[in-house]
C-alpha cells in the first residue's frame, strides 16, 4: 500500500471538501447539496446521490482535454463511484435532497477511481454529520463504510494499490469495492496479457481484504 494522506476543508467553500492522496495520486472531492431531487424522483419518498469524476488538464504527463468528461471513461468511472456510494446510503433518509459528489483528479499516478471512492466516503460522512447537527437530517444515512483498491499481478507478483508504472505493465488488473463486512459491491477485472485462474482471483481478493483494512482505519481516524 502507498501512503495515504487526507486533508479536510482543502478549499475555502461552504461545501465539504477533502483532498485524498494515495502516493502521488491526488484527488479533490467536494460534496454539494441541493434541496430538489431529479424530476423522475419527484413525489417519491427518496433523495438521490450522484457522482462526477474528471481529470484536470495537468493531472497527467499528456494534457487531458477539459471535454474529457464527455468521453466514455469519465462517465463510466462516475457511474462506478455513484453506484458504490448509493449502495451504502439510505436514500429514504435523504428525502428531498440531491447530493452531488465531484471527484477531480489533480495528480494521476494510478488508482484514481479507487482513491475517489475512498475519499468520497470521508467527504460524505462529514457532510451528513454536519446536516444532522443542523437538524436537516434525522440521522446519517450511511449504513456502512466502503473502500476500493486496485490490485494486480505484475511479473508474476501479486501487488496491491498499483501505481501507474505497475498498472501499465500488469498481467492482471483488478479493481474491487468492498464494504466493511468485506462484501463485494463492485468488481472490475481484466486479463491484460493472459487469462488468470479462479485461484488467482481468490488470492487477489484475500489480499485486498487484508490491505483495505488500512483504508477503513484511515476513514475512521479522519
Amino acid at each position: 500500500m502507498r501512503d495515504i494522506k487526507v486533508t479536510k476543508d482543502f478549499i475555502n467553500s461552504e461545501n465539504t471538501s477533502v483532498l485524498y492522496e494515495s502516493g502521488n495520486t491526488k484527488v479533490l472531492i467536494t460534496v454539494s447539496i441541493a434541496d430538489k431531487v431529479p424530476r423522475w424522483l419527484e413525489n417519491s419518498d427518496k433523495g438521490w446521490l450522484t457522482a462526477e469524476y474528471n481529470m484536470l488538464p495537468g493531472s497527467s504527463d499528456q494534457r487531458i482535454s477539459r471535454k474529457s468528461f464527455e468521453g466514455g471513461r469519465s462517465k463510466e468511472i462516475s457511474r462506478l463511484i455513484g453506484r458504490s456510494l448509493r449502495s451504502v446510503c439510505d436514500l429514504a433518509i435523504l428525502n428531498g435532497f440531491l447530493v452531488t459528489v465531484d471527484c477531480d483528479v489533480l495528480d494521476a499516478d494510478g488508482g484514481t477511481r479507487t482513491a475517489s471512492i475512498n475519499g468520497a466516503w470521508i467527504a460524505l460522512n462529514e457532510t451528513f454529520n454536519n446536516l444532522v447537527e443542523q437538524k436537516k437530517l434525522v440521522q446519517n444515512p450511511l449504513t456502512n463504510q466502503i473502500a476500493a483498491l486496485s490490485v494486480g499481478i505484475v511479473d508474476g507478483e501479486f501487488i496491491a494499490d498499483l501505481d501507474y508504472e505497475k498498472d501499465s505493465s500488469a498481467e492482471v488488473d483488478l479493481n474491487l469495492v468492498l464494504n466493511d463486512n468485506f462484501e463485494i459491491l463492485e468488481i472490475q477485472g481484466t486479463a491484460e496479457q493472459k487469462p488468470f485462474s479462479k485461484e488467482d482471483l481468490d488470492k487477489l481478493f484475500e489480499m485486498t481484504k487484508d490491505e483495505v483494512n488500512k483504508v477503513f482505519d484511515v476513514q475512521k481516524n479522519v
